[in-house]
């Protein structure tokens, strides 16, 4: 195979988002609020596609596909649970954040759970040590999704493809801030779905049709085409509702929910909506029907193999170098759209909300994009290639940690202090011990009972402080 035009195509498409993210720094103020909010003005179909392409990313192209080589047709309720919560978040969550993110001149996720910085300064450091923890992970994840893809088709080491993403999102975030990675995100998010539909149409026609890949996955493993998963511990019902908490714990994401408060006006709401659900239900679709195919063309990755490597692999067997370098692109697309909005986050919780002393220095919350990447970074070149575990996890500790809170600071419900610190904390060792001690992830996702027990704290520390007040008026 000539890699010669792989390189070519994949390198004219990344000098594109360069130029891009550069180019929007033309349009920067140079102050916090513009690096990290783009001055609350962007319009409702930048943002719609930012929204998309941040929230489905890296995971769709590797993890997704790679998820449903293994189980079949059954992972498409992961993805029908998830939209239907991110969707009911959409009508619910944003459009009230947006509004009382500007009333309180909040300018990142942390600052708005704190609400009243002075009283609520544990709020914010905490949530900023759980943002650039877990949110740090993800985007690791992400770089190593596309390091992944470098080394099927180049061959190269992972650590190379780690550092190419890491240096192509530092250079145009650095440069534009928010407004960078929106732009970006926007056009990345056209190349995710064009590499993604045509490596579709391809295959699909490579398996015989859409009848030909259901009859030679039944022929495999009849499994593959049931559509309920197996081995379910506490039934289906149970497993769709975790799934679909998880999406609705997408108010847990800094990188996605600020995503609402840069949009130009609350009312603009609903056009960005449809435009991230349309762009979800196409690629989403199609990343499950291209998994599928990849099972019966790749058949032997179920032996021994890496399924997450079976995209990048099946492009090599099925398309020209040309479109080969597109379908990297595409790739690439989906990870630095992602990886950008994370690294911001993480650097707008380590500058305004763990160290307020540099909150209102341009400069030193550029140098924090700068500090947050390299420990990203390192994070990623220390992690042991397993790009699912890896995402999934840092989504349910966010969602169990963040998102509660958040919920009851757009419902304008008080928290204070301790209340706020004690639900993130609580939430967070629930979906760990979920997860890692009593295993039980596998029939329902951790967010739920995450997310759950954040609010069983609130509501108990809700009741015990009315009982106080009921006891001090009889006492009075």
């Amino acid at each position: 195979m000539n890699k010669l035009p792989i390189a070519l195509s994949f390198i004219a498409f990344l000098l594109l988002f360069i130029g891009v993210g550069i180019y929007s720094a033309s349009r920067k103020k140079n102050t916090t609020a513009d690096y990290l909010l783009a001055s609350r003005n962007v319009n409702p179909w930048l943002t719609g596609l930012s929204a998309f392409a941040t929230a489905h990313s890296g995971g769709m192209f590797i993890s997704t596909i790679g998820w449903t080589y293994q189980v079949g047709i059954s992972s498409v309720w992961l993805l029908v649970g998830w939209f239907l919560g991110d969707y009911l978040a959409w009508f619910f969550i944003h459009k009230p954040l947006r509004i009382v993110s500007e009333e309180t001149s909040s300018e990142t996720i942390g600052a708005f759970l704190a609400q009243k910085p002075q009283e609520n300064r544990s709020i914010a450091a905490v949530s900023a040590l759980i943002t650039i923890a877990f949110l740090g992970a993800y985007a690791a994840a992400q770089l190593l999704a596309g390091s992944k893809a470098l080394h099927v088709i180049f061959g190269w080491n992972y650590d190379w493809g780690i550092i190419l993403g890491a240096s192509i999102v530092v250079t145009y975030c650095f440069s534009g801030g928010i407004r960078a990675s929106i732009w970006t995100d926007a056009l990345q998010s056209v190349l995710m779905m064009v590499a993604m539909i045509m490596l579709l149409v391809i295959a699909v026609a490579a398996c015989g049709g859409l009848g030909g890949l259901w009859q030679q996955l039944g022929a495999m493993d009849p499994t593959l085409i049931d559509p309920i998963p197996h081995n379910l511990q506490y039934g289906f019902g149970l497993f769709l509702l975790s799934w679909l908490i998880a999406g609705v714990g997408v108010v847990g994401q800094p990188h996605i929910m600020v995503r609402a408060m840069v949009l130009d006006s609350a009312e603009n709401i609903g056009i960005t909506r449809n435009i991230y659900a349309l762009s979800y239900v196409i690629f989403s679709t199609a990343a499950v029907i291209v998994g599928l195919t990849s099972r019966v063309l790749l058949p032997e990755l179920i032996n021994g193999g890496d399924s997450e490597l079976a995209l990048p692999q099946m492009a090599i067997e099925l398309l020209p170098a040309l479109l080969i370098g597109v379908i990297l692109a595409g790739i690439f697309s989906a990870v630095i759209s992602t990886a950008d909005s994370q690294i911001l986050s993480c650097s707008a919780a380590l500058t305004q909300d763990l160290f307020p002393g540099m909150a209102h220095s341009y400069k030193l919350v550029k140098v924090g994009t700068l500090i947050v990447t390299a420990i990203i970074l390192a994070i990623a070149l220390a992690s042991n290639k397993n790009m699912f575990a890896l995402g999934v996890f840092a989504w349910s500790a966010l969602a169990s940690g963040l998102g509660p809170i958040l919920m009851l600071r757009v419902w304008r419900f008080p928290v204070s202090a301790s209340e706020g610190v004690t639900m993130m904390l609580v939430g967070i060792a629930t979906a760990a011990m979920w997860n890692g001690v009593l295993k039980l992830s596998g029939s329902i996702y951790e967010v739920l009972p995450g997310m759950l027990a954040g609010f069983l704290v609130y509501a108990i520390a809700r009741l015990l402080n009315s009982q106080v007040v009921k006891s001090k008026r009889d006492f009075d």
